[in-house]
């Protein structure tokens, strides 16, 4: 099971932070940010990418933070073994990995332990709060791979492991204008992480030539909520007003007017086709970007299909939350595709499973590939940070990544169709370099994005039937919800870093889903993981 299934929903609460204040603003070594890009290195097999920047044989001290006990303890108790197997394979004798609880105690303490052990590399801590008290307490050229999803936590050698908003709603939006989709909205869930992924959305829409015509939240799992949001997301209103007044017309026709033969026959036929169904014309879109969870996402559809959202009206787009649910399996979601990270190999699988009798989270694979890395820049002669840095890149068993100066990272991500059997289909494979760039974004200041109405010319019924020219002065009809021109994009040149409008917006959502402040954080999640084990 993968457990980031609340990737995005906790991630983009303060998403793309880096950049925006204080110490995340550092750029750790950023004139390694300019190198030339070629081919990967290989994690996994170690041999490649030990030596790349010499072998130091002194002692590799590495601390790892991690909640072991309390609360969270099984958190940090299924990312531990993970570590450990990396450590067994690639560690060397003069490896030494030093275990620092963060689930009870003084935690600031604890982190002050860590730092005072002198670690080549740190690897964690896991919530943002904790690695922002890292951050502060630590030498700058000491670098930390933590596992937060929360941008605003790193910075200054504090690095994000995780999965990051922006990758994935880029390669959504890529995948989208690949398939020709221009016109698009927004559908998410009011909560903060909801606001701010759909102003990660809007702010692509210079880059990739779209144009946003309209963004709609809805209250996780409160169907009344999905279904007022479905029925606006339409323009249900107005179209079956459309509706009902072409027929209104036509019938009029038919029984006052004096016809031929063939015009009767014709007015005919085309009030027998507007009867069946409650909606006329078309909406001001071709694409819909889905911010939510598998099963919100499919009661929004089943609703729209209801208010009138043909099959061939609009292309489905989603997020790795999707990957945690049976939307496979919707007939109604047939041909809907969504960006996420490639399987979990099965060699780490049965390891992993051998060693704790259950199966790896996607956060224990995460954390093996950090592992590995740590112990890579570990065993480097010289400072860590061209290692780190290397703008080629790592594959590990979660595929191709890199870290960037401001602490965030890039992953490369697949694009999966359901085939609405269950099964899902791999369209698109993840990139294999970073040789040609992945991804257009970076860092700058947008705001999450407010609830904006369908902007769009409206629907007049007299475009959708046909009537002999001799009736058009006297049968008329007006348009039905007509907003206004939909604008051209804003011309996006500079980068984009989602910043909450205050500092109300950050929250996290716990298992209802209603959103909290981040300080007081149910914390039975991580800032991108739900805790399941």
């Amino acid at each position: 099971m993968y457990i980031i299934k609340t990737l995005l929903r906790v991630a983009c609460i303060s998403a793309i932070l880096a950049g925006c204040s204080g110490t995340s603003n550092n750029r750790w070594y950023s004139e390694y940010d300019k190198q030339t890009a070629t081919t990967p290195s290989q994690l996994q097999y170690g041999s490649d990418f030990m030596g790349m920047y010499g072998t130091d044989t002194s002692a590799q001290n590495i601390a790892v933070l991690l909640p072991t006990s309390g609360p969270n303890g099984a958190v940090g108790r299924a990312i531990r073994p993970a570590i450990e197997a990396a450590t067994m394979q690639y560690g060397t004798s003069n490896t030494r990995v030093d275990f620092y609880d963060t689930g009870t105690g003084d935690v600031a303490q604890t982190i002050r332990s860590a730092v005072a052990s002198n670690p080549r590399v740190i690897i964690g801590p896991v919530f943002a709060e904790n690695a922002k008290i890292l951050r502060d307490i630590k030498p700058s050229d000491i670098p930390a791979l933590s596992f937060t999803s929360d941008v605003s936590a790193v910075g200054d050698g504090v690095f994000s492991m995780s999965v990051l908003p922006t990758n994935t709603i880029e390669s959504a939006i890529q995948e989208m204008r690949a398939r020709g989709g221009k016109d698009f909205i927004i559908i998410a869930p009011n909560t903060a992480s909801g606001q701010t992924m759909a102003g990660i959305a809007k702010s692509m829409t210079g880059i990739y030539n779209a144009r946003n015509t309209g963004v709609f939240y809805y209250t996780e799992r409160d169907t009344e909520s999905i279904k007022s949001a479905a029925m606006s997301a339409t323009m249900y209103t107005a179209r079956h007003a459309a509706n009902t007044r072409a027929k209104e017309i036509l019938s009029d026709i038919l029984n006052k007017e004096s016809l031929s033969a063939s015009e009767r026959a014709n007015i005919a036929r085309q009030l027998e086709n507007i009867n069946r169904t409650d909606t006329l014309g078309t909406l001001p879109y071709d694409s819909i970007l889905f911010m939510g969870g598998a099963d919100d996402t499919k009661s929004m559809i089943s609703f729209m299909r209801y208010y009138g959202l043909g099959t061939r009206d609009a292309g489905f787009y989603g997020t790795p939350l999707w990957a945690d649910g049976d939307i496979a399996s919707d007939v109604a979601m047939t041909g809907a595709v969504f960006a996420d990270l490639g399987p979990i190999p099965a060699e780490f699988s049965d390891v992993y499973t051998n060693a704790t009798g259950t199966q790896p989270s996607r956060m224990a694979a995460i954390g093996y590939d950090t592992t590995i890395l740590a112990l890579g820049a570990a065993r480097a002669n010289e400072n860590v940070a061209p290692y780190l840095m290397n703008q080629s890149g790592y594959v590990g068993i979660n595929g191709l990544f890199r870290l960037r100066p401001n602490g965030a990272n890039e992953r490369a991500l697949q694009i999966v169709r359901t085939n609405g059997d269950g099964t899902t289909t791999v369209i698109k494979s993840p990139k294999t370099s970073f040789m040609v760039p992945i991804y257009n974004t970076t860092m700058n200041y947008v705001s999450p994005a407010e609830a904006m109405a369908l902007t769009g010319n409206g629907v007049n019924p007299l475009n959708y039937i046909k009537i002999p020219e001799r009736f058009a002065g006297k049968y008329r009809a007006k348009t039905y919800g007509a907003n206004h021109t939909i604008a051209t994009p804003e011309n996006v040149s500079t980068p984009v870093t989602v910043l909450p409008k205050n500092d109300n917006d950050f929250s996290i959502t716990a298992e209802d889903y209603s959103p909290v402040p981040l300080e007081n954080v149910n914390r039975k999640y991580i800032d991108s993981v739900e805790i399941s084990e």
